[in-house]
């Protein structure tokens, strides 16, 4: 499996054909490929079937459009797009699959989940915590939780700003693939969260003071119904921004694991996870970053 998406297969056939193929070309690629298919195999019960498998070509066209430009040294704005298209890609491989799991699977794992927790912790997690809620408590982390995407990206930011290009690539190679695998994980094992299987076993409604309530609305608004809960993306991706704050600065990646302990806590103070969606977030950060050395390859010049 070394070097699978770097060195094999399409990479090879891509330098034959003229373009500037990355690593994250082909597992973006592959993405788009086997979540087409499963959209054809599916297509009678999948609303809109034909247009998603429409933007599925339209999406691989833009990604082989970017890597011949990249030959011909094409101008600013088709550099940035050869570089950051995996952050628009991911949020609408995210929007796909809360179309899919329901279509596709028609189950839920909350029970399970749930069962699983209380035999960790002899309680509902969630349920216990109601003790310490307090307004200004989930205002916070409620924010905290928001900002998770932002952590995520300054990351990303902060190697494209200081001109270390190789690791940026690399860095977004390894982001995709956590994000691209835990969509995935959504569509394997289809899990709500506990906001919504447990809201008969809490007392009250969560309450915060200003923004609490028009965030939370502008999540709901932005993940509609989705089952997103396992794997956490959230602990998964949270982990590797540790993973690449620390390789900028110590002292970023320090402020970065205090960022990451707070953050997954409010993912279960603020119910939006059971714990075992934490545990299965950091094994899949483990396997990412493991895994994906031999994905990406040797580090490529040009494109």
């Amino acid at each position: 499996m070394a070097q699978v998406l770097a060195e094999r297969g399409w990479a090879g056939w891509a330098r034959a054909a003229g373009l500037v193929w990355l690593p994250v070309d082909s597992l973006v690629t592959a993405y788009l490929l086997a979540t087409g298919l499963l959209v054809l195999l599916n297509r009678t019960r999948i609303p809109g079937a034909w247009a998603l498998l429409a933007l599925h070509a339209l999406g691989i066209g833009l990604i082989l459009l970017a890597a011949k430009a990249g030959r011909l040294r094409a101008g600013a704005a088709v550099w940035a797009f050869r570089h950051w298209y995996p952050l628009p890609y991911i949020g609408a491989c995210y929007r796909e699959m809360a179309l899919l799991i329901p279509a596709i699977r028609r189950v839920e794992f909350d029970a399970g989940m749930a069962q699983l927790d209380r035999l960790l912790w002899g309680v509902y997690p969630t349920v216990w915590l109601e003790r310490f809620c307090r307004a200004w408590l989930t205002e916070i982390l409620q924010l905290i939780y928001v900002l998770f995407f932002a952590a995520v990206l300054l990351v990303a930011w902060l190697l494209w700003h200081r001109g270390r290009l190789e690791e940026f690539r690399y860095y977004a190679f390894v982001i995709s693939l956590g994000f691209l695998t835990s969509f995935w994980g959504y569509l394997l094992v289809p899990v709500r969260g506990p906001r919504f299987w447990l809201e008969n076993f809490h007392s009250a409604p969560l309450e915060g003071i200003w923004l609490f309530t028009d965030l939370r609305g502008l999540l709901d608004f932005l993940e509609s119904a989705h089952y997103d809960c396992f794997p956490s993306g959230h602990v998964a991706l949270t982990l590797v921004a540790c993973w690449g704050a620390w390789r900028i600065s110590p002292l970023l990646g320090r402020l970065y694991i205090i960022y990451g302990v707070v953050m997954a806590f409010s993912t279960v103070y603020l119910r939006y996870h059971y714990t075992v969606d934490l545990l299965a977030g950091a094994l899949l950060a483990a396997a990412v970053l493991a895994t994906a050395p031999r994905l990406y390859g040797s580090p490529r010049k040009g494109g």
